[in-house]
């Protein structure tokens, strides 16, 4: 069976992004579900994967970061209202036996991901 992880890269400070709030949702017709929320450790990764086995399903996801919280705790002076927030990686799973990693690369003023295994 298949897996769901992330992780945090700090582009601004060239390290992993340490203490992020990262939160799953899934999205459906009828709204979002939160179906975990973690924080990043010492590596910029959520211990253990999102999802994994039979909680890995077809469908549509969201994982949401807390990257302007980030920021505030790492000194970064930012304006008021922030330009980088909370990022929202919308995306999907069309196999749930294969391994999906969405990482956040990130600053105060640009984002990006891709998909890793």
């Amino acid at each position: 069976m298949g897996k769901l992880s992330t992780h945090v890269l700090d582009i601004t400070l060239g390290k992993p992004g340490v203490g992020v709030k990262v939160e799953l949702y899934a999205v459906e017709a009828g709204g979002k579900t939160l179906l975990k929320s973690e924080v990043t450790n010492l590596d910029g990764r959520c211990n253990a994967p999102l999802l994994e086995g039979a909680a890995v399903k077809v469908g549509q996801y969201e994982l949401v970061f807390a990257a302007g919280d980030y920021f505030d705790a790492q000194g970064v002076t930012l304006p008021s209202p922030k330009f980088i927030d909370r990022v929202t990686l919308a995306f999907g799973i069309a196999d749930p036996e294969q391994n999906y990693h969405v990482p956040l690369v990130v600053s105060p003023w640009a984002y990006s991901t891709y998909r890793g295994s």
